[in-house]
């Protein structure tokens, strides 16, 4: 777990920390969901394969190569996203 502890006299101050880390959580799951729906639509239209070379010569090259990127992006937005669901934000 990630703790962050700030201080500051300022109410205000706090609560728009802790609206700033809501917003980037919310970004980060509703992005990924994106990602998510994409990468579904193109095994339903494509057929899932586990290994992309059953893939090649059946989709085209940069369908392929979207496809990739989509499942590294998602890998990403997923490592990010636990880390900030992981923080715990203490304002003194």
């Amino acid at each position: 777990m990630t703790r962050v502890i700030i201080e500051t006299g300022d109410q205000a101050i706090a609560e728009r920390i802790g609206v700033m880390m809501q917003n980037e959580v919310y970004l980060l799951r509703k992005t990924a969901q994106n990602v998510r729906a994409r990468i579904r639509d193109f095994e339903e239209k494509y057929g899932l394969s586990k290994t992309m070379g059953l893939l090649y010569g059946k989709v085209d090259d940069m369908k392929l190569i979207e496809w990739e990127g989509e499942l590294e992006t998602l890998a990403r937005l997923e490592k990010k996203l636990a880390a900030f669901e992981d923080v715990r934000v203490e304002i003194e």
